[in-house]
């Protein structure tokens, strides 16, 4: 569990980015589709919205949470630190009902509590530490090595 604060930070991150992105599209509004458009107008509404505040600075969390997620692999067993990136919907639900009046129904809730079981029940099991596992292949490389 050495590396779960770095997961957090991971998960939390993405949630971030998620809020910072919808709060800049419910600024911009609705993305309009009506009537002809060219290349020129969608590079252009493209822009708009890349270069509006919040979505911005909701690309560049993202960036940073890709970039912590990145240190997480290179230290954790992929199939332990994945499905810790399910909180992520946990962390946004919650706070899109608080930030933005979302509705939080009962299924909602009800998924809700079996993705936090899931990853309870992932994070208990399997080894999370690359190098012992690494350590652990070497030593049965090297026996079986010998045995021959």
């Amino acid at each position: 569990m050495t590396y779960l604060p770095f997961i957090l930070f991971t998960v939390f991150t993405n949630a971030a980015a998620q809020l910072m992105l919808k709060q800049g599209m419910l600024t911009l509004g609705p993305v309009a589709t009506d009537g002809p458009t060219t290349v020129i107008s969608l590079i252009t509404m493209l822009f708009k919205i890349i270069l509006h505040p919040w979505v911005f600075f909701g690309l560049c969390t993202f960036v940073i949470s890709m970039a912590s997620h990145l240190y997480v692999l290179s230290k954790v067993e992929l199939s332990f630190a994945y499905p810790f990136l399910s909180l992520a919907y946990v962390a946004v639900a919650v706070a899109a009902w608080m930030l933005f009046s979302e509705d939080l129904n009962t299924w909602r809730i009800a998924g809700i509590g079996f993705i936090c079981i899931g990853t309870v029940l992932i994070a208990q099991g399997g080894t999370t530490d690359h190098n012992s596992i690494q350590t652990s292949k070497q030593a049965a490389v090297q026996a079986q090595e010998g045995n021959t």
